[in-house]
């Protein structure tokens, strides 16, 4: 077997997963779903199969997402779906144990992380390190973290929010907020059912949110047709909703994600402060492709506040830079 299959990051997320391997870069990207008998426990479909599964499965089988808020929630679904990723992963021998560099959210509890750990050895790892999102993230995005100057990275995902101030290759202030992209779905189905009446299923306010979702106000805007059941009668139906109607469904939790931010800031040393103002904060994760969220956070907290150029990836990336660096004989520090 080559060197290269024995060494894989694993980005999971409550949302999606994505695996890099060593020398060839993120191979895996699937949602953090699977489809399960209830019968038998049968694990029938993982990832992007199962995720068609959701709302469309007789009774007898459930899709499920085995992590809520960037933590396990059904330990063995969970190495069920990691067991399938990593041999996807390492297919050229199925009898290896890789070297895993995961990622979990900051500030997750001793027993969180011994849950992850546990996960994966029992998917096939060998050695399992850990290392927080936010790190990670940083080091995708192009941050220098191993310099003495101050950066800081919002990691938004589905299930947490990561924020970090990050300086000489250690985490010098973070904070996890356990609201993120699933909950702005939450808040827009929530606010379709209080205002008009109308059920619509989290999917369907997922697509909302990707199509005319915004934090700030945006050239171009327009409304997008909505389809659910009306309360009322009970019948099928179909509204228009304004980009303005879904930017207020969503405030709450995006103040939430502000106000968060200021509190990092607020408990930031000056002179890493003077570093953060110069360079500007670094927006990653799904969550960060909400139009206009980098305007809405530099109003709200006066910085200015850049989009890394593929979010989504940038964990992942980063877990493949950790990979890099401590193989190439440099130190690194990685909470265990």
């Amino acid at each position: 077997m080559g060197f290269f299959s024995k060494d894989i990051g694993i980005d999971l997320g409550t949302v999606n997963t994505l695996v890099y391997v060593k020398g060839k870069g993120i191979v895996i990207r699937e949602p953090s779903v699977v489809a399960v008998d209830i019968r038998t426990d049968e694990v029938l479909a993982v990832g992007g199969l199962a995720r068609e599964m959701i709302g469309r499965t007789p009774g007898s089988i459930v899709a499920l997402r085995p992590l809520t808020d960037g933590v396990i929630a059904e330990f063995n679904i969970t190495a069920e779906m990691l067991k399938h990723f990593i041999r996807n992963a390492v297919q050229s021998n199925l009898f290896a144990r890789p070297r895993v560099v995961i990622c979990v959210p900051s500030g997750v509890s001793e027993v969180e992380r011994r849950a992850v750990e546990n996960a994966a050895r029992q998917a096939g790892g060998g050695v399992i390190e850990l290392i927080e999102e936010p790190m990670a993230a940083a080091l995708g995005a192009g941050l220098p973290v191993s310099e003495a100057t101050g950066s800081m990275v919002i990691d938004i995902g589905g299930g947490t929010t990561d924020i970090a101030v990050i300086s000489l290759g250690d985490v010098v202030i973070s904070r996890s907020l356990r609201k993120a992209g699933d909950a702005f779905d939450a808040a827009i189905l929530s606010y379709i059912k209080r205002k008009y009446n109308l059920l619509i299923g989290i999917r369907t306010a997922e697509s909302i949110k990707i199509s005319a979702g915004s934090a700030f106000p945006y050239e171009g805007e327009k409304g997008v047709s909505v389809k659910g059941r009306n309360l009322v009668d009970g019948l099928p139906k179909n509204i228009i909703v304004s980009a303005k109607e879904i930017r207020e469904a969503i405030e709450q939790p995006l103040d939430d994600i502000a106000d968060a931010v200021k509190n990092i800031l607020a408990d930031t040393p000056p002179e890493l402060s003077a570093d953060i103002l110069d360079h500007g904060i670094m927006l990653t994760g799904g969550g960060a492709m909400l139009r206009g969220l980098n305007k809405f956070l530099s109003q709200k907290t006066g910085m200015p506040v850049n989009v890394a150029e593929n979010p989504m990836d940038c964990v992942a990336e980063g877990t493949g830079r950790i990979l890099d660096i401590t193989d190439s004989g440099s130190t690194w520090r990685i909470r265990n």
